[in-house]
């Protein structure tokens, strides 16, 4: 095990969790929110000096004429940590060669993404929001998550692409970077209810090879689109006002080519003062409760499987039910 000095430094209104429980953690941390405390310090083992230790395993470190076994958590244990209790990390800070300075930032509840009272239904998500401010294109799980998607569905040299709730086309704009071959052979098409996103999409995508059409997702059927080799629903299904079981059958039944692919994602993320956070909060609940998110996907898996397909769940903030002939 590493062996290294650690200077006890005065900890005063810091919390030194070099020895504590994570139950003691949490209590602690927890306290201090109670007490409107808004930003945190906590003196922690720095990680990286337990490369190849598990969070909980004690690490060997010099402390004067003593040596002390310390406590280690990883990176990823502290900033799930943070995740759930509504914090935001800072950048660390140094203490000594063995100890971190770590600052839990509170996030502000009012800092969350909401469409102004006047604006109408179809522009909650359009170009002036504050969903405007938010790109899919940065969340590593997603990309990673939908590339392997799209290796699922085996997509045919020159696809059909629709997009149901294609807002500003973020999608069409990930599926061209991970499959650049798509670009000058594919068709896509997506449909949305917001006239300023869809003006957005058609600046970003001017070719003929794009088309976006203004439309209530409920009336897909009167649209006349046709069967798509790959259907897209990124969140869509669980908007407000949208029926997912009639929309779901609509696209099983009439959108989706014989060898197609379906691609729904199901959101189990909220966003707040700049972070992503796991689970969306429901009234009531001091935690993400997942009862409906469950409920939903184990309809959309049975629904699909009896329309003779495999299906994958894979995901972490957006949660990929995906269908493959």
């Amino acid at each position: 095990m590493p062996v290294l000095a650690v200077d006890d430094a005065e900890h005063e209104g810091r919390v030194l969790a070099v020895d504590m429980s994570m139950v003691e953690l949490i209590a602690a941390l927890r306290r201090r929110l109670a007490a409107g405390e808004r930003v945190l310090r906590v003196l922690a083992l720095d990680p990286d000096l337990g490369r190849g230790c598990y969070s909980g395993e004690r690490v060997m470190v010099a402390g004067g004429e003593h040596r002390l076994h310390r406590l280690h958590r990883s990176w990823r244990a502290w900033l799930d940590l943070a995740g759930r209790l509504g914090l935001r990390m800072a950048t660390p800070r140094r203490v000594d060669a063995a100890t971190l300075e770590l600052r839990l930032e509170r996030l502000d509840e009012r800092a969350r993404w909401q469409a102004a009272d006047d604006v109408p239904a179809s522009e909650r998500y359009g170009r002036d929001s504050g969903y405007a401010r938010i790109s899919k294109l940065e969340d590593p799980d997603l990309v990673i998550d939908l590339d392997d998607a799209l290796t699922r569905a085996g997509l045919p040299a020159a696809p059909r692409i629709l997009e149901l709730g294609v807002n500003r086309g973020d999608s069409f704009a990930l599926i061209a970077a991970l499959r650049p071959a798509l670009v000058g052979a594919a068709e896509f098409v997506g449909v949305d209810h917001s006239a300023s996103a869809l003006a957005l999409a058609r600046e970003r995508f001017p070719g003929p090879r794009h088309r976006f059409i203004a439309a209530d997702v409920n009336a897909l059927a009167s649209l006349g689109l046709g069967e798509f080799d790959l259907v897209l629903a990124m969140g869509t299904l669980q908007s407000p006002g949208v029926d997912d079981r009639a929309l779901l059958r609509q696209l099983v039944q009439h959108q989706l080519a014989p060898a197609g692919a379906l691609i729904v994602g199901v959101p189990n993320c909220r966003y707040l003062d700049g972070e992503l956070l796991h689970g969306a909060r429901q009234k009531n609940y001091t935690q993400p409760e997942l009862g409906l998110v469950i409920k939903d996907i184990a309809f959309y898996r049975r629904y699909l499987q009896q329309h003779r397909r495999t299906v994958h769940v894979t995901g972490k903030h957006y949660l990929l039910v995906t269908a493959v002939a």
